[in-house]
């Protein structure tokens, strides 16, 4: 039996009509720019999140992207970021003409370590940029303590429906940053992405940078960019919003169940699997396991027809693009390691029982 990574079909396949009659209402209206259907999204999205306001963009990049623009951070500034993670959180920073501070994460739930970010903060640091990894919160609590007054601008690119101690994430820090990305656990049918804030003000600006920084019929303030979601977006989002938490439902249940079955197969002290920490509320975007034998299990999976996916192979800080930076291997050894073992199985909400007992089956292979 073939066991897919990630097939998006089978989400599709039951929406398919809604989806296709809300496509089909829009290009009657051939109203794709904002108007509407932008607007009611965004309202529907910020009642989901609970918070003041939610702000359609092209995509989870450019949220990180204008998050920071709104904060006025340039050539000078410095910004922490984990070291493990998606390129984007650093690479907007540096887009920027700032600098990316990259830090360790911590072990157990792959995000930020709260003490290296303590040792990084200096007088040019002008924002924390936490990632809710893999679809788990960040310790929020420890971050804003340590962050006093810096601003706070959460990457929930990973993390939709989310919450840490019963907050949802992307309403703590003063910004958070969404992705729509057709593989996330709320995914349109291309880019997309939100910027959500409780801060009116700071609402107010990041809607005129997403219009090249309008505030009026062609009067230019300042200097933004075209950062609007798609209205087709948009819509589709509309439709897949209200399944969202089934969906996640499901990749918890297929969490549970997985650790059950690695624990009958005898595997639990051999594999190192995700810990669901108490308070955190984790979505399972993936579920990552550790082995010192990544990558030769990983290739006995694939030889098998099962799906699994490496996130992410080679830390921020020994990407060659940073080399100015002047990181050298083995400065943030928790994070190398992670790249060394780590190894994402399918999740989704779609697959069948049987389906991970495939999977685990397989990997009980490799170990007999």
């Amino acid at each position: 039996m073939t066991v897919p990574l990630l097939d998006l079909t089978r989400q599709y396949v039951p929406l398919r009509d809604d989806i296709l009659a809300v496509i089909d209402d829009l290009c009657s209206s051939q109203r794709f720019i904002l108007g509407q259907a932008v607007a009611d999204f965004e309202t529907e999205a910020a009642e989901v999140l609970e918070v003041e306001h939610a702000i359609g963009v092209t995509s989870g990049s450019d949220a990180l992207l204008v998050a920071l623009m709104a904060l006025g951070i340039g050539r000078g500034d410095e910004v922490i970021v984990p070291t493990f993670t998606f390129f984007a959180s650093a690479g907007v920073v540096h887009r920027l003409g700032a600098t990316p501070v990259f830090v360790d994460i911590d072990p157990v739930d792959y995000c930020l370590s709260i003490d290296q970010v303590r040792e990084a903060i200096s007088p040019r640091t002008k924002a924390i940029m936490p990632v809710h990894l893999f679809g788990q919160a960040a310790d929020m609590e420890g971050l804003m303590e340590v962050a006093g007054g810096i601003p706070i601008i959460e990457d929930c690119a990973q993390a939709w429906g989310a919450d840490f101690k019963g907050q949802q994430v992307g309403s703590m820090g003063l910004m958070g940053a969404f992705s729509f990305f057709p593989s996330k656990n709320l995914g349109c049918f291309g880019d997309g992405g939100m910027v959500t804030t409780n801060d009116s003000e700071v609402a107010a600006n990041l809607r005129e940078l997403r219009m090249h920084g309008q505030s009026g019929p062609y009067l230019h303030p300042k200097v933004g960019g075209n950062f609007r979601i798609d209205a087709l977006q948009a819509e589709i989002l509309r439709v897949k919003m209200p399944h969202a938490a089934a969906w996640i439902d499901g990749r918890r249940r297929h969490a549970a169940l997985y650790t059950e079955l690695f624990a009958n197969a005898g595997l639990s002290e051999i594999v190192e699997l995700p810990k669901a920490l108490e308070g955190r509320g984790h979505t399972f975007n993936q579920y990552v396991i550790r082995t010192s034998k990544r990558d030769e299990l990983r290739a006995h999976l694939t030889g098998l027809g099962i799906g699994c996916g490496v996130y992410y192979p080679l830390s921020l800080h020994l990407q060659p693009c940073f080399a100015e930076l002047g990181y050298k291997e083995g400065q943030l050894p928790v994070s190398e390691q992670a790249s060394r073992e780590v190894l994402a199985l399918p999740v989704f909400g779609e697959l069948s029982d049987d389906e991970l007992r495939e999977v685990v089956e397989g990997i009980a292979a490799f170990y007999g």
